[in-house]
């Protein structure tokens, strides 16, 4: 069933046959027929289950600290703490000012301070009751502040001769939490703080203003003689680009994760963050849309799992899926680079497709896990170097590694040369870092490589002076990050001096490097290039782009100067330049509308409607009738105008009464 935005319901019906479908997460039809739909929308569910999960860690784990020093903030400055030092005068009151980049959520917000839900324990409803029949005054808030806290800080005599001062309980503070400081009316704001301030003995108010500007928003918008009774401290909340880096490292750079992007899916996601929301929310529901896309229209995203259920899955694919597997591009690139006799057996036998599938599956399992290690050396090896040759952040070498030989491109050979120039300390110290990530690789491989790291550290170490007095002290070299020209006559003094002998630090410091280059040769290769890849990888960008960075405007215009691709109505295909009369009056309205300037004469308007109208009725156009009209296709004129100024295609003008103005131009 498909609506119009002028009034009607146009239903078609199917010509194919019924199948079975049911609603699956996210909305999506999952299609019961089909032979491995069931799988593919269990493991979507699962995956879908992780992210969100894995997600609300992420978010936990970055806003524990911040939560953390708040809390002791306003445990440190109740009443009855030691808290002279801190306070110049008895009339202020302590607020932290928290900084907030991305909006933080805070589950229960004290909108009034004597409301129910203010209330430390639950209250019973009589208690409730008498809460809200109280005024709403500080005085009343004094007394209940008194009866609250008094329950709370109740200790028995026995246990009171065995608990020291520190244990016994404190008096409890008032925390008021401003969530948005700088949605709050000024006067209003400066008002409640000049009251509370004269309560500070009897109410311990800590305030918490949520600002999403600067600290100088406070001095902004309360003058001197308020702002001097607050004893502000600052906490400031992880930015949104560094929460988006621990979302990216910990949910896409994980060979635990199955689902893999492509670089340009990656691409569009960061794009959209970037330029324009900042917001990891959105990215995160991207990612989820991706998962859910892949899976949706890709039938061999069965695989997508852990590798023993991935395994389990390939023993048992349907002839269908096997067939699929042989018209994979990968796959079919595979073939073509075994031996004549093989090239046979995987064309033919279908059995021996799916023992190949299990090697190759263990093969992409294996590529990943080697990948992700190696990838965070690098990362940690090139990071600190001047002008960041390779990406300031992880996720920007992940694209290049991904997408192309990362070997053979100009920015790798700068960050070698760059390596080839680092004294001892530098060397030594950047090793270490890779030496701490290769720990939690648990590849045989990646074990291996961790020992050869470890020996080159053990040696640069214990490595002493020359005989020749050219030892490590004369390899180190103190550069500038901005100094490109220092830069650039350090490289070439170490060009020229080629030809010469190197001593032995030099000779060192160039293995290690070599090393390196042969791990990125190695395990970072494009995935493209991995037999399978397309199980687990979603590249599909465009799509990805035309859902979540949608342009409603261009839909719009689409949809109404093209309705036969929304409608699927036979009768509403026309040629370029012409206007079907069996089109919706709304259809009907803009295409005339294109025709016009600037201004558009309304009774014109409504002639030109009427003229296509006739068409519809099998008017003669040269007749007396054709372009006379009735109170009904007047009224549907004035309701499709009337749409078009809600959609923002034209609105009144005072120039002229019985105009209109045109307010977009340029077509879809």
């Amino acid at each position: 069933m498909t609506s119009s935005v002028s009034k009607g319901c146009f239903v078609f019906k199917s010509a194919s046959k019924k199948r079975k479908r049911h609603i699956g997460v996210g909305g999506y039809l999952v299609d019961d027929s089909d032979d491995n739909g069931s799988d593919r929308f269990r493991i979507c569910q699962k995956l879908w289950e992780t992210v969100q999960m894995n997600t609300e860690v992420i978010q936990d784990q970055l806003n524990k600290k911040i939560l953390d020093s708040l809390a002791e903030f306003i445990k440190k400055h109740g009443l009855g703490c030691s808290s002279d030092v801190w306070r110049q005068r008895a009339s202020e009151i302590p607020t932290a000012a928290l900084m907030l980049a991305v909006k933080l959520l805070i589950q229960k917000v004290l909108e009034q301070l004597m409301g129910s839900g203010v209330s430390v324990d639950e209250e019973k409803e009589d208690d409730t009751a008498l809460l809200q029949k109280t005024p709403c005054t500080i005085s009343a808030l004094c007394q209940w502040y008194k009866t609250v806290t008094k329950k709370c800080t109740q200790v028995s005599p026995e246990r009171k001769e065995n608990l020291t001062n520190n244990d016994l309980p404190q008096s409890l503070p008032v925390v008021v939490i401003f969530k948005y400081f700088e949605a709050f009316n000024s006067q209003v704001l400066q008002d409640f703080i000049l009251i509370c301030s004269r309560y500070t003995q009897e109410l311990p108010f800590v305030f918490i203003f949520g600002i999403a500007t600067s600290p100088s928003a406070i001095q902004h918008r309360l003058p001197h003689s308020v702002s001097s009774l607050l004893c502000i401290e600052v906490f400031h909340s992880l930015s949104c680009t560094q929460h988006l880096a621990s979302v990216f490292d910990k949910l896409i750079l994980n060979s635990q994760f199955p689902l893999k992007l492509s670089s340009r899916v990656i691409q569009v996601l960061v794009g959209i963050f970037l330029y324009h929301d900042f917001s990891v929310q959105n990215f995160v529901k991207g990612l989820q849309f991706s998962m859910l896309e892949h899976f949706n229209s890709q039938p061999l995203s069965v695989l997508c799992c852990q590798k023993q259920e991935a395994l389990l899955s390939a023993k048992t694919l349907s002839k269908q899926n096997v067939e699929r597997i042989r018209h994979l591009p990968s796959f079919m690139r595979y073939v073509e680079t075994q031996e004549p006799q093989e090239q046979v057996r995987l064309l033919t036998n279908d059995e021996h497709v799916k023992e190949v599938c299990q090697k190759l599956l263990k093969n992409l399992h294996k590529y990943h896990k080697n990948y992700y290690p190696v990838l965070q050396c690098l990362h940690s090896l090139t990071s600190s170097l001047p002008k960041f040759p390779l990406g300031k952040h992880i996720r920007e070498l992940h694209v290049s590694c991904i997408e192309k030989n990362l070997w053979e491109t100009e920015e790798y050979d700068s960050a070698l040369q760059l390596l080839r120039i680092l004294a001892k300390d530098e060397l030594v110290a950047a090793l270490r870092k890779c030496a701490e990530i290769l720990k939690s690789a648990n590849t045989k491989r990646m074990q291996n490589a961790l020992q050869q790291l470890e020996d080159f550290i053990g040696r640069l170490e214990t490595l002493e002076e020359d005989s020749s007095g050219n030892g490590v002290v004369s390899a180190k070299m103190e550069y500038q990050r901005t100094d490109l020209f220092q830069l650039q006559k350090t490289l070439l003094e170490k060009e020229s001096r080629r030809t010469k002998r190197m001593n032995s630090f030099e000779v060192l410091r160039s293995q290690v490097i070599d090393f390196i280059d042969s791990l990125v040769r190695e395990y970072l290769t494009p995935a493209e290039f991995q037999p399978l890849n397309e199980v687990c990888y979603y590249s599909s960008s465009g799509v990805l782009r035309q859902r979540l960075n949608v342009t409603p405007r261009t839909s719009i215009q689409a949809a109404l100067s093209h309705p036969f691709y929304y409608l699927k109505n036979a009768s509403l295909k026309t040629d370029a330049g012409t206007i079907s009369s069996a089109a919706p009056d709304l259809c009907i309205v803009y295409k005339l509308h294109l025709e016009c300037g600037r201004l558009i004469n309304l009774y014109d308007w409504l002639e030109a409607y009427v003229t296509v109208m006739s068409a519809a009725e099998d008017q003669d156009t040269d007749s007396e009738e054709c372009g006379q009209y009735d109170s009904l296709k007047h009224a549907r004129f004035i309701q499709a105008v009337s749409e078009m100024e809600f959609l923002g295609f034209v609105k009144s003008t005072k120039q002229k009464t019985d105009h209109v103005a045109r307010l977009t131009w340029g077509g879809c």
